[in-house]
């Protein structure tokens, strides 16, 4: 068994072994591609072999390592092992047409073996596997705040229902919509609802068209659709955008970095041992 195990190491050790397995990962990666154009047999017969090449690989792997408990503390291990699996799961088995499309989905992730390719890839995703924690409570202090500002600008800036409206009202109303831009006329009201709101200050937060909101809001404001102070507007719009993206994006930003710098350091300390 030392024998089997001693050569399992070397092999898995092998620069060319490991390049050879990027090479059939990329292959393969581009195979999967080329399967949502058009299906061909002959295809199908390299995913086949393929996926022997994968099962050889994690063999090798399972073998050169000292123990189970090693092997699978590794996480790269435990997710090449569930695709290996995944893949030798018959379609023919699977009645259910969302069952199939999911199966075909899950095996849409061995594209993502290729992030293992690179100690630099393999550095940002331990990078972001631990900024999670961090970036938790950061996320409850997003949702808190964009809650607090849906609720307000449901209650600022919810239009009138137009069937209700009469008179003058009805006609400024039907000029607002005829001169603002994005106005709801073939779209949901920004702030007509809760989850619309959150949707619309989500979409502020990417930076698109959210003068345009505020235009329109001041729009409504002039010809008294909605009874808002234009400096109320301003002050709104612009204050949710200062927080969430100078203050609370940043702080996302930050803890990327922070556990960027330390992992980095971890990884250098780790050569300088190997050394």
């Amino acid at each position: 068994m030392n024998k089997i195990q001693d050569i399992s190491k070397r092999i898995a050790t092998n620069k060319w072994f490991e390049f050879a397995i990027i090479g059939i990962i990329i292959i393969n990666s581009v195979l999967i591609g080329v399967e949502t154009y058009t299906y061909n047999p002959n295809i199908v017969l390299v995913q086949h072999i393929i996926l022997y090449i994968f099962t050889f690989e994690i063999a090798v792997r399972f073998i050169a390592a000292q123990n189970i408990r090693i092997f699978f503390t590794n996480g790269w291990n435990i997710f090449d092992l569930t695709l290996v699996i995944i893949g030798y799961i018959p379609e023919t088995l699977v009645d259910n047409a969302s069952m199939m499309m999911a199966l075909r989905v899950l095996r849409v992730f061995r594209v993502l073996r290729l992030l293992r390719t690179a100690k630099e890839i393999k550095v940002i995703i331990t990078v972001l596997i631990r900024s999670f924690s961090a970036m938790f409570y950061n996320v409850i202090l997003f949702v808190i705040f964009i809650y607090l500002y849906a609720i307000i600008g449901v209650g600022l800036f919810k239009l009138p229902n137009p069937d209700q409206l009469t008179g003058e009202d009805k006609l400024h109303y039907e000029q607002f919509v005829k001169i603002a831009p994005n106005a709801p006329a073939n779209s949901p009201d920004p702030f007509g609802t809760l989850d619309e709101a959150m949707f619309t200050l989500f979409r502020e937060l990417t930076g698109e068209d959210w003068t345009d909101l505020r235009y329109n809001h001041i729009t409504a404001s002039n010809l008294g659709v909605i009874k808002v102070n234009p400096t109320v507007i301003n002050i709104y719009h612009i204050s949710w955008f200062v927080i969430a993206v100078f203050l609370l994006l940043n702080l996302v930003t930050g803890a990327i970095i922070n556990n960027y710098q330390t992992v980095k350091e971890e990884n250098d300390l780790k050569e300088k041992q190997k050394e």
